[in-house]
């Protein structure tokens, strides 16, 4: 028998091994976790979860989808629900209403469940997850409206479907129980009570400590935790299994209390959520046994057809009447609707329990859950990048610039790219710099542009390049090494912050690989001197009669050039790889100063 300590650290050397092929193959990380736990469990008998935990199985799988769902319920700000209209609304509302009424129908004849555990599948399949939806986005290339249906749909619905499905495991759990039905409105509405009234009162308490400070900025993250994880418990022992809805509706209350820094607490899930995802999703598939695979026959198969072809398409159809969306932006949303972490986890955990209590059906839960989370993982994430072109549906290559700093180098870099039409967003942790880039009519965003938060929250569409003038030094070569995969050469440069950096250290391999932005001797320093001097960003058509040469005579060699746009509006940027040479009936983007410089 392997050594416990060995086999927990194979599983942490295969989840790190996932999520590295899930970024280097541009996939949901959910789908290589599952195939691997599938791989080391059911197929190879290598990984027995039951025997290597015991009975610690049960509460670290239960704690771990606290976390997860209480992670999730911090994306859902109602303000920002208001904000992208009732397409949205009608999604995460009637539409989980739509696809589970559906989805159960579907359980109940096809899979022959009972009402309840069909009501409780159908239940947990509504939610999609941003885990799932945003890599596939980034390589759909949808239109913006598209693209932000679907991006909302898959934060908002997490929460909201979880609310759902622990809501109906509840009542097949008192049901099952019980057969007075007063005796099982009663249990529910006092689980509905403790859930909604303890996650209240929870998540307003602790947010007036945050808020008001009232514990040490480095104890925020851990001590979120820690009152989370208490009050889970605390719930569960006051009545059973509602502690994930008091999570839950702490967390959405938190999320929208006025004034409560949440920030740190959202950095902190990164590093959190990848431990516990990855893991806990390599557990879960190897406890899949060989008698549940086998239960995924015909019917399991045509229930998914159900699911992708009849409720999806149903729901989009209704939710979308009158929002002047036409048939192929509909289309394109009745595709797509990857299944996602929070289903695979909420179904382990309530089969576990489900099990346990006797209660029949409860064994389909997780097979038939996974096989519609790799399903629709693989066949949406393969094909609906055609379909999208197909549909016609998609924009062209995006052409705009991703900003690092919100500095006056970059408000005046930011605004000539915006006045020469190109999509820009600028990135700065500085709320002031970030204020002033507003009063000039910039896109922002607030925080680290490489970061998990940023993944959700940052609206990446029309945006193709990434330009890094931050003065933090680090926080500019780990930005572009994080962009420089996503978006492809030549599309993200590097640079210096001052001219002593440049020789008093080395590159990474990987770094020194990208070219230096408007050449190798210009550093962020240098071009913020010029600015503060009265450096000006200038844009220029040249003709025949005016070529580049005649421009750079007018100004006595006092301008560098910074960007060029042909007449197709295709854009060139400066560096130390690809100097500028204009032609004539292109326009050239220069910083033209007062005095010469040496560069």
């Amino acid at each position: 028998m392997e050594s416990p300590a060995l086999l927990l650290t194979a599983i942490g050397l295969l989840s790190l091994a996932c999520q590295w092929l899930a970024w280097r193959i541009k996939v949901p990380a959910i789908l290589p976790l599952l195939l691997t736990g599938i791989l080391v469990g059911p197929v190879s008998g290598l990984l027995d979860p039951d025997a290597l935990l015991g009975n610690l199985l049960f509460p670290l799988v239960s704690l771990a989808v606290a976390v997860i769902l209480f992670e999730g319920s911090l994306t859902l700000n109602f303000a920002e629900l208001r904000g992208h209209g009732h397409t949205v609304r009608r999604l995460v509302t009637w539409g989980v209403l739509i696809t589970a009424v559906v989805s159960a129908l579907a359980a109940r004849w096809l899979l022959e469940l009972s009402w309840a555990m069909a009501s409780l599948l159908g239940a947990l399949l509504v939610v999609t997850g941003p885990t799932v939806v945003l890599p596939l986005l980034e390589t759909l290339r949808a239109k913006p409206s598209l693209a932000q249906i679907l991006r909302w749909e898959g934060i908002l619905i997490d929460p909201i479907g979880a609310i759902g499905a622990v809501l109906v495991y509840e009542y097949v759990v008192i049901d099952a129980s019980r057969n007075a039905v007063t005796h099982t409105l009663g249990l529910f509405a006092l689980t509905a009570l403790i859930g909604f009234g303890l996650g209240s009162l929870g998540g307003y308490l602790w947010g007036c400590v945050l808020r008001h400070h009232w514990l040490p900025r480095q104890l925020h993250s851990f001590g979120t935790l820690m009152v989370m994880l208490t009050l889970y418990t605390l719930s569960n022992q006051l009545f059973h299994e509602s502690g994930l809805l008091t999570v839950t509706v702490m967390g959405v209350w938190m999320a929208n209390m006025p004034r409560v820094p949440t920030g740190p607490i959202i950095e902190f899930k990164e590093t959190l959520s990848v431990l516990l995802i990855s893991g806990l999703f390599i557990l879960l598939a190897a406890r899949l046994g060989v008698d549940q695979l086998a239960l995924l026959s015909w019917p399991a198969w045509a229930y998914l057809g159900v699911l992708m072809v009849v409720a999806r398409p149903l729901t989009i159809w209704l939710c979308t009447a009158g929002s002047g969306l036409d048939w192929r932006e509909k289309t394109l949303l009745a595709w797509v609707s990857p299944r996602g972490i929070v289903a695979a986890a909420v179904a382990s955990l309530f089969a576990l329990k489900l099990e346990a209590e006797g209660i029949e059906g409860a064994d389909m839960l997780v097979p038939v859950t996974f096989l519609v989370i790799i399903a629709t993982v693989v066949v949406q994430g393969l094909l609906s990048r055609p379909i999208a072109d197909a549909l016609g549906v998609t924009t062209p290559p995006p052409r705009g610039f991703l900003i690092l700093g919100a500095n006056p180098v970059a408000r005046a870099v930011g605004q000539a790219l915006q006045e020469a039409g190109f999509v820009v967003r600028l990135c700065d942790h500085d709320w002031e710099a970030l204020e002033a880039a507003r009063m000039t009519g910039l896109p922002t965003y607030y925080g680290n542009p490489a970061s998990e938060h940023a993944q959700v929250h940052l609206d990446m569409a029309g945006l193709g390049h990434f330009l890094p003038l931050s003065p933090y030094r680090e926080q500019n070569d780990l930005a572009a090494l994080y962009f420089a995969r996503q978006l492809g050469h030549g599309k993200v440069f590097r640079i210096e912050v001052s001219g002593e950096q440049a020789s008093s250290r080395e590159r990474p391999e990987q770094l020194a690989e990208l070219p230096c932005l408007f050449g190798e001797q210009v550093t962020w320093h240098k071009l913020t001197s010029l600015v503060a001097q009265g450096a000006e960003v200038r844009t220029t058509r040249l003709h025949e009669a005016f070529a580049m040469d005649d421009y750079i005579a007018t100004h006595g060699h006092r301008l560098l050039p910074l960007f060029c746009i042909d007449a197709q509006g295709r854009i060139r940027v400066a560096s130390d790889q690809s100097p500028l040479e204009a032609q004539p009936g292109e326009r050239l983007i220069s910083l033209v100063y007062p005095d010469s410089p040496a560069f």
